[in-house]
């Protein structure tokens, strides 16, 4: 008798331990409606929500299965690079003299060093080159040389997405990164007729409008046309054919239309003719600082906590690239390159008692096929990260919900506007989100939903219904 009851008892608790855990996988019918609306099996969906100070999910749904989290891998590289890098760490840019400056005149080579800076955009290169204008060089008789050594790329490791060869967020990093080598274009209506013009101006760039004046809405205004690019050595030909309405407002289209010394070369070369100085040479690339060079200016970024706020903010691709390989160059041996980021950042992980194994680290960026994390793993990062030192600086680079960023058109209206700040992702076959959602009782949460599915594009609707969900069961 007493073995059975002890046998009854045992069934008794079993079973209470199942029905735990599954009301802690078992979705709350909103999401899991908003799902099957969207045609996403939960299968090909992983989500996790805690409270910051909780001691077990609320909700967790093949949380440890690793996933591919498109774009909100950026939280790992921007968090991982805050506290291995600190907030307050900025980027260097150098700039050498390997010969004889007499009377104005450098009878050689200007070169300059770069050490990855993200931030490194025209202003900052104009304030550069006035420093040497300061220091009283007119004339530059050799080359400009670029040491983009730092990091050791290679343009043939990267995939390129959604056959978009020239769009920026395709850009490759560099060691020596002007602009994110973007050039923006400006699409205006001036009367009856579609104005295309370049945000920083570069005079090797020729625009061919052929666009055409729309009568109709906005609407997706970037499928109504469709450009050509033509790149030689002194020159980049960008045709744009199509349509364009007046109701659009100004809209802007970003391009990277040449290689990173190229436009480096292009941008300097139009920088230091404003500044009144001459120069009529060529550039070109090396690997290794000679014995014989001059320090004659040296500039710093801005901090590392701004740079990852634009990254979160806006979702920027190359400068988490850059960021990735900082980390890398600052924790290995030099030339970085992103296998060793990924080790770094692994290393840091396991240093904090976190299990990193499943987690997969191309680029940073996510814009990669192969990149992995399990909803579970980014979930307990996030709670670290809020308990963290660097809370603030990481809290404050992500989008708010309705207010800015890539998540300013969602939920708006609604109770749980403003509440929530959230880095989004989105790839073909992804659609995910993660980040900090505080509710009704101003008890902050941790939410990660990650979908990797043919139709995850229309799996937002089950996002915002998890979200609204978190803001309305404290």
């Amino acid at each position: 008798m007493l073995k059975t009851k002890i046998i009854k008892q045992f069934i008794l608790f079993a079973s209470l331990l199942l029905v735990i855990g599954n009301a802690s996988a078992a979705l709350p019918t909103e999401i899991a409606d908003a799902l099957k609306k969207a045609g996403v099996p939960e299968s090909g969906t992983a989500i996790f929500v805690q409270a910051v100070d909780g001691d077990r999910p609320m909700i967790s749904l093949n949380g440890d299965k690793p996933m591919n989290p498109a774009s909100v891998m950026k939280l790992v590289t921007t968090y991982a690079a805050l506290e291995i890098l600190k907030p307050t760490f900025r980027w260097r840019t150098a700039v050498y003299r390997d010969a004889v400056m007499e009377n104005g005149v450098l009878h050689g080579n200007l070169i300059i060093k770069g050490y990855g800076d993200p931030s490194f955009k025209e202003d900052e290169f104009r304030r550069l080159l006035l420093g040497l204008r300061q220091q009283g060089l007119k004339k530059i008789e050799g080359d400009l040389i670029i040491d983009k050594s730092y990091f050791a790329t290679s343009v043939k490791d990267y995939q390129v997405f959604d056959n978009e060869k020239w769009r920026s967020y395709n850009a490759f990093p560099s060691a020596f990164l002007v602009n994110g080598r973007n050039t923006s274009f400006r699409f205006t209506v001036n009367k009856d007729a579609v104005n295309i013009a370049q945000e920083a101006e570069l005079p090797e760039v020729e625009i061919v409008n052929n666009m055409k004046l729309a009568k109709n809405g906005c609407g997706s205004w970037r499928d109504r046309f469709s450009y050509d690019v033509n790149v030689t050595k002194d020159k980049a030909v960008v045709m744009f054919t199509g349509k364009f309405s007046s109701q659009c407002g100004e809209r802007y289209l970003e391009l990277s239309l040449f290689d990173d010394e190229q436009y480096a070369f292009f941008m300097f070369r139009k920088l230091w003719r404003e500044l009144g100085g001459q120069f009529n040479g060529s550039y070109r690339s090396q690997t290794e600082m000679p014995l014989q060079v001059v320090k004659l200016a040296e500039q710093t970024s801005e901090p590392l906590a701004n740079v990852v706020r634009d990254i979160n903010k806006w979702s920027n691709n190359v400068m988490a690239r850059q960021v990735l390989l900082t980390i890398a160059a600052e924790k290995h041996d030099q030339p970085a390159n992103e296998v060793r980021g990924m080790l770094a950042v692994k290393s840091w992980l396991m240093d904090k008692g976190r299990n990193a194994d499943q987690l997969v680290i191309e680029n940073g960026s996510g814009l990669s096929r192969i990149e992995r994390v399990a909803a579970n793993s980014l979930g307990q990062m996030l709670i670290d990260a809020y308990q963290g030192p660097t809370m603030p600086e990481l809290i404050s680079s992500l989008p708010i919900l309705s207010l800015d960023g890539t998540l300013i058109k969602r939920l708006r209206g609604t109770p749980v506007s403003a509440r929530a700040h959230m880095k989004t992702g989105s790839i073909n076959g992804v659609s995910a989100i993660a980040g900090y959602v505080l509710d009704a009782k101003n008890r902050r949460n941790v939410v990660v939903m990650i979908v990797n599915d043919a139709k995850a594009y229309a799996s937002k609707n089950a996002q915002d219904a998890l979200i609204n969900w978190v803001y309305e069961h404290p």
